[in-house]
């Protein structure tokens, strides 16, 4: 099945040690695979796993990868009782040595710099691999079903577009063959025959252009990354199209080729959203 270049995957768990752990994937048109990620502090040395994570289901397409990690244990209250006695033993000989009055209040004692700190309860980052893992995997997951979804509806679009040739392609090969027939019969020689059918002809481009057709439409019913596939396709299915209009000498004709002209045109923009 064919997968389209956009879609969207999210997942998030709880974690015991980190918190809550999000994961959200963005996946937009681009002719290879770029992967851009927005990852919390500390989680750089991780872009390598996940990135082979997620090549592993998604091959073209630029995809943002975003990482959100929130709560967790929080950080504990340190008080360093040894600066506080020394801070009490020094401010206890400057009472006595001066003669200052009042009493030393707690207020005045943890204002003190030093005395009171956060401490921050340090877990290796690698410790949530296993977790982040799991989660990459089911959004990447995700991700590729969207794009399928979607390209299972470009797909039906496709195939709408690859018959409307098809049967563009039949309605020129029999006005063309009545033109050409009539043409002849008003020219009086051999000679001016041969010439008229040798710049005019257009029976090669018909037939590579019919060929083309048939081979675009397997291709959209075929697994896996086939867009540059297509977009070749559609490339050579327009320049036999353009080869048609140049030769062609009826305006019944050309009018017919205009319109597979378009159809073309429509292809290849649809294609360039294809993986």
């Amino acid at each position: 099945m064919i997968q389209s270049m956009t879609g969207f995957g999210a997942k998030e768990a709880e974690s015991k040690d980190f918190g809550k752990i999000s994961i959200e994937l963005r996946s937009t048109n681009h002719k290879f695979l770029e992967i851009v990620f927005h990852l919390p502090d500390g989680f750089l040395s991780m872009e390598d796993k996940i990135k082979k994570q997620i090549e592993s289901k998604i091959k073209r397409g630029r995809v943002i990868c975003a990482i959100n990690i929130s709560g967790g244990r929080s950080s504990n209250l340190f008080i360093n009782k040894g600066l506080l006695k020394k801070y009490l033993s020094s401010l206890k000989n400057i009472k006595s040595e001066f003669g200052i009055q009042g009493d030393i209040t707690l207020a005045t004692l943890i204002h003190l710099p030093g005395i009171l700190s956060l401490e921050e309860n340090k877990i290796p980052r690698a410790n949530i691999w296993p977790q982040l893992k799991i989660l990459v995997d089911a959004a990447t997951e995700e991700l590729s079903k969207t794009r399928k979804k979607e390209g299972k509806t470009l797909r039906g679009h496709l195939a709408k577009r690859a018959e409307a040739l098809k049967l563009g392609l039949d309605s020129i090969k029999l006005r063309f063959k009545r033109a050409v027939k009539e043409k002849i019969e008003k020219l009086n020689t051999d000679e001016e025959r041969a010439g008229f059918l040798k710049d005019a002809d257009i029976s090669e481009e018909v037939e590579r252009l019919a060929f083309h057709i048939k081979n675009f439409k397997d291709k959209i019913s075929q697994n896996g990354p086939i867009g540059k596939e297509l977009d070749f396709v559609a490339q050579e299915m327009q320049r036999e199209a353009n080869t048609m209009a140049a030769k062609s000498f009826d305006v019944g004709v050309s009018a017919m080729v205009v319109q597979i002209k378009s159809q073309v045109e429509k292809i290849r923009e649809q294609v360039q959203n294809i993986e």
